[in-house]
């Protein structure tokens, strides 16, 4: 797989886990615990995909 369609997968999967996130967080009882996690989640393709970027520039 090629450097620009990984970051194309890491970036849509970015997006759709921030879709989850406001879903989770707009339902009634949810769950701090897996708004936590899918938060980590989030945050760890947003430095994969960072840090990948830099690598291309390069």
């Amino acid at each position: 797989m090629s450097l620009h369609a990984h970051l194309a997968e890491l970036s849509e999967k970015h997006k759709l886990l921030d879709r989850r996130i406001e879903e989770e967080m707009g339902r009634p009882g949810s769950s701090d615990a897996e708004i936590t996690r899918l938060k980590l989640e989030k945050l760890k393709l947003k430095d994969e995909i960072s840090r990948l970027s830099t690598r291309k520039s390069h």
